[in-house]
């Protein structure tokens, strides 16, 4: 995937509130229905987020989870390693943490920290971080040919858009917890985590292992739209196993 982050339009919308609810409960359920066949079938699934700081990922995740069963869902916030996960190989914490076959896991950023903000602030040499995208291919190879189904999201937020959550976010008491030092000084790079993330995407994306990049400007638009490209490469992937999908109608979803 080669893709200029900065020229995306950031244009598309979802405004009306009722368009809104009726395509979110559409797609809602029908991941519910594929759950059900998932956990039936023994398949496992994970999803792994990313993007740039408040462009909506832990929303986007929060509507992806409301209406599954939450005994077969677990989702992982993943900040910095701890002293005893730096003994391991970077890979080790995320090892430990994949689903059943027949259970989701939800990544609120993952395993390409390793090329993202470990290779912006220096926590991995330049020889770690370039060998990584190698590793990482094989990580998920491995996977998807093992009984699992991946898919990844880049969330894409102007940096004008940016700037107003992280204000709106100050001012919120109730969002306040949201913003951090850290944030601040992210934003400063955001040339270099442009620069990183193109490079990210362009050797990390495979037909196994998929990256969709979604523009995040409009909350409700990347919402429904993560979740309908999700229900998409599901349905993709099971097909491709020989297996037939769910009937949606059952569950108030066609």
């Amino acid at each position: 995937m080669n893709i200029k982050l900065e020229k995306l339009k950031q244009d598309k919308q979802l405004t009306d509130k009722k368009e809104y609810n009726l395509k979110l409960e559409k797609y809602q359920r029908r991941l519910l229905a594929l759950q059900q066949m998932l956990f039936q079938e023994k398949i496992g699934l994970i999803i792994a987020f990313e993007g740039m700081d408040a462009a909506g990922k832990g929303g986007a995740i929060k509507r992806m989870n409301e209406q599954l069963d939450p005994r077969g869902v677990l989702v992982h916030p993943i900040s910095a390693p701890a002293a005893h996960e730096l003994r391991y190989h970077y890979l080790q914490r995320f090892w430990r943490k994949l689903p059943q076959h027949g259970q989701i896991a939800i990544f609120d950023r993952s395993w390409y920290g390793r090329v993202l903000v470990e290779r912006i602030e220096g926590y991995a040499v330049d020889h770690e971080w370039k060998r990584a995208y190698e590793e990482i291919n094989s990580f998920e190879k491995s996977l998807t040919d093992e009984r699992y189904i991946m898919v990844k999201f880049w969330v894409h937020i102007s940096k004008d858009e940016q700037l107003r959550r992280f204000e709106e976010r100050k001012l919120d008491p109730v969002k306040r917890w949201k913003i951090t030092n850290e944030d601040w000084r992210n934003r400063k790079k955001w040339d270099r985590y442009v620069e990183a993330a193109e490079e990210m995407l362009s050797k990390t994306d495979h037909s196994y292992a998929p990256w969709h990049v979604i523009e995040g400007n409009d909350k409700k638009y990347t919402r429904v739209a993560i979740l309908k490209k999700a229900v998409a490469h599901i349905e993709k992937s099971l097909i491709q196993m020989g297996q037939p999908l769910p009937e949606y109608e059952l569950f108030g979803a066609k």
